[in-house]
């Protein structure tokens, strides 16, 4: 048996392997052109693909975690936590703050250490809030604080966010960034109306056993319900997700950039625009979400509409929005859609104000759910096409400043927007996040309708901005 000696030269067969282990899952990838139409048909569309149908559903979990408490408080005083409505709405709101804070942390950190191995940590330590919060649940002694800390723990889940989407920006071409963000943020929106929809249906039966522990004795019902399921049923899933995003998603080298480089967006003016312009449409869309349960318990129970009924439909159809203004806006124009998603958003809210009950008039549940559904389908249109904006603006801005530099040029002037649009989009999504926060705190602080007009005239003042800058004829940044 003779050996034969390696060609130092390449062979077909060889390149194509080595091709095939540079994009393996897993594999940290460093030659990544999107742009380039050969590269994009041959390779680049089929691992991109791959890497967003990992992460669409570990996003999903993150939000989860994120949003529990605002369908676990629905129940708290039934079981006999006894607290006040105030309490119950600050439980809700807590989450945003610790979301907020730590995407702005999620944003640099993950092109430090790659977004793969960032994806799975980031995914497998919300495994700890949900077992801390299953075991609180089964003791209506448990203090307030005590309760209060595990939602700030749960907060972790919204930062995740920040994170995937910059990751999935940097995997696809520009004609086609916004519907694959639209599909990664909405379908990871879907998150809000899993857990609204799903944890009132496990609460209600010894659906994992004995392990999950004893139920608590529903006293508005009469009847028995295991409340900690609501927070014990996501575990498993958490740990499939996390081992799936190790094995299958990839490192993109593109992607990596310290925080030294990270940092030049907060000397760009348009980081601190479209940051205003997504406070106004995702700070809304999962302000609304965390409230909207309360809401409908608070105002509409005592004529028969159940909050777990209907509260999870308003964020199910804002999520499938966010892909349908990602995709309009590859179409017409991200600014175009963002002004409607506004007008839709203040004159949905208007609906929502006078369909309240005030002065002894009950309201109208029907106007007030239907505007609300609106607003949640205005916002998600926004949500897409404010991301679909923001690597637009930076590419067009650094491609023209490279114009007629040459080659080299013009592919580092490529490789700067695609960072610093990952990191405007990261840390505008951590900015927007407080929305969770500050929306139900204002509702536990002031009349609901008077903080329904301050919202409308926030947004009077992002349609100003968006006009002027991205949508009218000669605006300096057109998107």
């Amino acid at each position: 048996m003779t050996m034969s000696i390696p060609s130092p030269t390449p062979t077909p067969d060889t390149v194509r392997s080595h091709r095939r282990e540079t994009y393996r899952p897993g594999a940290t990838i460093g030659d990544w052109r999107p742009e380039d139409d050969g590269f994009w048909e041959a390779t680049g569309h089929r691992v991109a693909q791959r890497n967003l149908w990992v992460s669409i559903p570990a996003l999903m979990l993150g939000f989860v975690v994120w949003q529990v408490w605002s369908v676990t408080v629905v129940k708290l005083n039934d079981v006999g936590f006894g607290f006040t409505q105030s309490q119950l709405f600050w439980l809700t709101a807590i989450p945003g703050i610790t979301g907020g804070t730590f995407r702005i942390l999620y944003t640099f950190i993950g092109p430090i250490f790659g977004e793969r191995k960032f994806t799975a940590f980031s995914t497998i330590i919300l495994v700890m809030p949900m077992l801390w919060l299953g075991f609180a649940l089964q003791d209506n002694g448990t203090p307030y604080w005590e309760l209060a800390l595990i939602a700030a723990v749960c907060g972790i889940g919204g930062a995740n966010f920040a994170s995937s989407m910059a990751n999935i920006g940097f995997f696809f071409p520009k004609r086609e960034k916004g519907s694959a963000n639209g599909l990664n943020g909405g379908l990871g929106n879907l998150g809000v109306s899993v857990v609204q929809l799903v944890a009132p249906l496990v609460v209600t039966a010894a659906v994992l056993g004995a392990p999950a522990g004893g139920p608590q004795h529903d006293a508005k019902e009469d009847t028995d319900i295991w409340l900690q399921n609501g927070a014990f049923l996501w575990v498993p899933l958490l740990v499939v997700m996390a081992l799936l995003a190790w094995f299958l998603m990839n490192d993109l080298k593109v992607a990596a950039a310290p925080f030294s480089q990270q940092k030049i967006i907060f000397k760009r003016k348009h980081n601190w625009l479209m940051t205003w312009l997504y406070v106004g449409t995702f700070g809304s869309f999962i302000g609304f979400a965390a409230g909207l349960p309360l809401l409908i318990k608070n105002n509409f129970e005592a004529q028969g509409y159940q909050a777990t009924t209907y509260a999870w439909i308003g964020p199910f159809v804002g999520a499938l929005m966010r892909w349908a203004g990602g995709w309009l806006s590859d179409r017409f124009g991200g600014a175009r859609v963002t002004m409607l998603s506004f007008v839709g958003m203040a004159a949905s809210l208007v609906v929502v104000i006078f369909a309240l009950p005030h002065d002894g008039d009950r309201g109208s549940f029907w106007a007030f759910f239907l505007g609300f559904l609106a607003a949640f389908a205005f916002s998600g249109l926004g949500n897409g096409s404010t991301f679909r904006q923001i690597p637009v603006i930076f590419r067009d801005q650094h491609m023209r400043e490279a114009e007629g530099k040459g080659p080299e040029a013009q592919a580092a002037a490529l490789k700067q927007s695609e960072m610093e649009a990952g990191a405007v989009t990261g840390f505008s999504s951590a900015i927007a996040a407080y929305g969770f926060f500050f929306i139900p705190a204002m509702f536990a602080a002031m009349a609901v309708t008077s903080a329904l007009w301050l919202f409308i005239g926030f947004y009077a003042t992002c349609l100003a901005v968006c006009w002027w800058f991205y949508a009218r004829r000669g605006a300096e940044a057109p998107s």
